[in-house]
Parts: structure tokens; C-alpha cells; sequence
């Protein structure tokens, strides 16, 4: 437990939209960006750096607590932090960083285990709203125009959700006219569904206990589902009714463990990744159901970090981040399990994909930009962009990174 206690000091825990700007642009209005797979759709990240790294559109110093990610759309960007006791949602303007509004609420929310304060589900953008999910499991929609509250649902007073060992930590999915949140419930209310619109309950499903994964979205058979990464293990749900379509346990057999890497779905493959002497685990869809195709603890055991995808072999880092040795960088066949290359010492870090440019941010706040292919990686640039304590996803739109530390919020230009 101490060496969990150590490393969650720092845990973090829709389609997009092209912009003409003379080269293609996204939004990331979502946990993990546009199709909540870590992938930045649009053109960026091709130009070499200064030595000094990207330039600096604009710092917010002063932030308050939180390890939720960024999310951008429509020109504004989403900052989710406790400050003075108050879970906020501020609305900034993505060119200069100007504050827009802001829409707030009481927080009793007590880290444990040592953990950091404030919120660590990142926000999610939909159809004019923002959704956010605080530390103590409050969900609050806000209006994107005028960052007045539509409504506000308390899951651990409705559904008797609990804690955790650091907080309640799921980003929320909005999928047709719901919003999906794993939260750990009681009574069958391991996932749940809410209105987006009115914030009633549509259904509730799974007896098992919340994780610090968020869920995805993917299309299996045919048919559109969304792939959970629950305490206990997969699950895939039929986001419609909450029907579990499938379910298989992947967890440590140790208590004071996480599942914490949202789940992957490439093609007709579903990859998790868990530490504490888990691994990895590969099912493949068919239109029988679903079948194991290869697991393991060694080719690619992520602690927290998501993996990313791109033609058939995974990126991502192996090993934790609070014992040594120092998680490497690997690429890692998609279909077997076997590990292409691997940068030991590579170190921990948050990652996006950018047609073959990787980006990671070291927990230092160093950035670190390189080529990824099966025959290995590449360093292109690298440079110190943050303070320490950046243990939240980095968020890529419109030619802008967004980069968040213990203290400030930083935007960049990465053409």
C-alpha cells in the first residue's frame, strides 16, 4: 500500500470538428481527444522546435488543485480545478487564455491515501455542454454559452458510490442522449446512465467497483458499444439499455492495486493493460463473441498511462512509475504481444499520437517529440515546457498543445 500511496500523490485519473486554417484542424473536446483513443486527427507537430521549445502562446499561473485534463472546442478551452474549496469549471479563451466565465461549487472532497486535492476526471464537450465529474462524484452540466449549471447529479448520495482509494476519477462519455459514468455504485449501479439533457437516470448496470480507467466508445459487431475498464476488469455494454455484452475479470490479485489506462479498441480488438503483475490482455471480436488472443506481463504493463495505436502495433510505456526500474517506451505488435523495440530509462509519462509523431509529457514537464515506427523511435525534439507535477493528459487542438502542471496551465504553438 505504501508504494501505491507514493505513486497516486500524482494520479491524474465526439467526433471532431475540421476547421479550413490552411492545414487541417481538430478539436479535443474529450478525454483522450476527438475519438478518445489519444490521436490527433488534424496536422501538426512538423516542425522542428527552438532550442527553447514551442513558443509560448500564453501561461495561467496560479491554478488551483486538480489533475483533470484540458479539453478545447469552438475557440474556448475547458480548465477544471479546485480552487479555495471549489470544484470550478472555467471557460478560457483558447487564443490568449483570457478567462470567459466560470461555474463552480462547494467541494468536501478529502484526498486519500495521500493523494493530491481536486478534481481528476477530465470534462467532456458535447452539443453546446460542458459535463465534468469532481473528485466526490458531483456531475455538472454546464452551459457552453454561458456557464450557467443545467443540472447537477450527486452520484455518492444517489448511488451510494464510494470513494475509492483516491477519489472518484471517471471522464465522462457522451453517447447519443447519455452520459455513461463508471462510479462504482451499489445495488447495480456499476456504471450508470444520465440524461444529458435532464440528468434522470436512463439505466444502471454491473456490481462492481469503479476504476480509475475511463470508458471508450467503438463500434463491434456491427454494433456501436462502449468498452469499460471497470475495478474488476472488461466489460462491454450496450450503451442504449447498459446489457453487458461481454465481461471478463483483468485485475491484480492484490488489493491496494488500479486498473488505470483506458481501454483501446482497434478494428475488432480490445486491448487493456493493467500493472501489479497483470499485463496485458487482447480480446477479439467475431460474430460469435468474443475470444482471448494473447496476454501477458511483459510486453506491455502500463500503470496509468493510456496506449495509443497506429496501424497495427501499440505505443505506450511498460513498467511503474513507483518502483524501479523506470517504465521504457515500447512498441508492441497489436496481434501476438511481441514487442518491436523498447527505449528503456524512456521514463513516466502522458502521451498523444500524431500520424507517426509521438508526444510525451515527462511528470518534470519536459516535453519529448519523436517518430514512432515498428523499426523504432526517433527523437526529433525535447525541451522544458512545465514545472514539475504534470500528471495531466496533454490536449492538442487547432495547432495549440495544451500543457497543465502542479501550478499553471500552459498554451503552445506546435504548427
Amino acid at each position: 500500500m505504501f508504494l501505491l500511496k507514493r505513486f497516486f500523490c500524482h494520479l491524474p485519473a465526439l467526433g471532431f470538428i475540421a476547421i479550413s486554417l490552411g492545414l487541417q484542424a481538430a478539436d479535443w473536446p474529450q478525454y483522450l481527444g476527438p475519438e478518445r483513443d489519444g490521436v490527433y486527427p488534424g496536422e501538426a507537430l512538423t516542425r522542428l522546435w527552438p532550442s527553447d521549445g514551442p513558443k509560448v502562446l500564453w501561461r495561467k499561473r496560479d491554478i488551483g488543485a486538480g489533475m483533470s485534463g484540458v479539453v478545447a472546442a469552438k475557440g474556448r478551452v475547458i480548465l477544471f480545478h479546485e480552487v479555495n474549496r471549489y470544484d470550478t469549471i472555467e471557460c478560457l479563451e483558447a487564443a490568449t487564455g483570457k478567462t470567459l466565465w466560470k461555474n463552480n461549487y462547494a467541494s468536501s472532497f478529502v484526498p486519500g491515501y495521500g493523494s493530491a486535492a481536486g478534481p481528476r476526471a477530465t470534462p467532456a464537450i458535447a452539443q453546446g455542454r460542458v459535463y465534468t465529474m469532481g473528485g466526490q462524484g458531483i456531475v455538472v452540466c454546464t452551459d457552453m454559452a454561458t456557464g450557467k449549471t443545467v443540472w447537477t447529479v450527486n452520484t455518492q448520495k444517489s448511488y451510494r458510490a464510494s470513494d475509492g482509494f483516491f477519489g472518484m476519477a471517471c471522464s465522462p462519455l457522451v453517447e447519443g442522449n447519455a452520459v455513461l459514468l463508471n462510479i462504482g455504485g451499489e445495488a447495480g449501479a456499476g456504471i450508470v446512465a444520465l440524461d444529458k439533457d435532464t440528468g434522470k437516470l436512463l439505466w444502471k448496470s454491473l456490481d462492481d467497483e469503479a476504476s480509475y480507467s475511463s470508458p471508450v466508445m467503438a463500434t463491434l459487431n456491427g454494433k456501436r458499444r462502449a468498452v469499460f475498464f471497470a475495478r474488476t476488469g472488461l466489460a462491454v455494454v450496450n450503451p442504449a439499455n447498459g446489457k453487458i455484452d461481454f465481461q471478463t475479470r483483468w485485475r491484480a490479485r492484490i488489493h491496494a492495486s488500479v486498473n488505470a489506462a483506458a481501454p483501446l479498441v482497434a478494428g475488432d480488438r480490445l486491448f487493456v493493460t493493467a500493472s501489479y503483475n497483470t499485463g496485458a490482455l487482447v480480446i477479439q471480436s467475431n460474430g460469435d463473441g468474443f475470444r482471448t488472443t494473447w496476454s501477458n506481463d511483459t510486453s506491455l504493463s502500463s500503470q496509468y498511462a493510456s496506449v495509443m495505436h497506429r496501424d497495427g502495433f501499440l505505443y505506450g510505456t511498460h513498467g511503474r512509475a513507483d518502483v524501479p526500474p523506470i517504465p521504457a517506451l515500447r512498441c508492441v505488435e497489436l496481434a501476438t504481444g511481441k514487442v518491436r523495440w523498447s527505449v528503456d530509462d524512456f521514463g513516466d509519462c502522458l502521451m498523444l499520437l500524431c500520424g507517426d509523431r509521438l508526444l510525451a509529457l515527462m511528470e518534470s514537464g519536459e516535453l519529448a517529440l519523436g517518430q514512432v515506427t515498428p523499426a523504432g523511435w526517433r527523437e526529433i525534439s525535447r525541451a522544458q515546457v512545465a514545472g514539475s507535477g504534470a500528471r495531466s493528459q496533454p490536449a492538442l487542438a487547432n495547432g495549440r498543445l495544451f500543457v497543465r502542471d502542479r501550478n499553471q496551465l500552459v498554451c503552445l504553438e506546435v504548427p
